[in-house]
């Protein structure tokens, strides 16, 4: 059975530009996998071509087959999370194990206040 989980420490979602944010990661396999990975990403949706970017990528050294460890991360300054008509800005964090397929994303708000900012035109 292979389990991903992601806990923020604070239980909020919502962060602040240049925060740091604390979190729990915990994977259950049946055996260690090579790698575990953290990434910061952010990616757009919407019209046109969508955009994707790791900002940031957190080896996690030495896993186990079944293992909790804690992880804290400093935000970028930017880009916003944004959501408007045409096109929205969704920042997240993946917790990746190698090889294969297995993963978890955690959307997060990345904005003043930890406020998503609303295009409205």
């Amino acid at each position: 059975m292979n389990n991903l989980e992601l806990t923020f420490h604070q239980g909020e979602t919502g962060f602040d530009p240049g925060a740091e944010i604390g979190f729990s990661v915990s994977w259950d396999f049946d055996a260690p996998p090579e790698a575990v990975e953290v990434r910061l990403v952010w990616n757009t949706t919407g019209k046109g071509d969508q955009d994707l970017k790791v900002v940031k990528v957190v080896h996690l050294e030495n896993p186990a087959a079944k293992e909790q460890r804690s992880v804290v991360l400093e935000l970028p300054w930017g880009p916003y999370s944004f959501s408007g008509k045409l096109i929205s800005l969704i920042w997240a964090i993946e917790l990746v194990a190698l090889p294969g397929k297995d993963s978890l994303r955690r959307e997060i708000r990345v904005a003043p206040q930890g406020n998503e900012v609303l295009i409205s035109q």
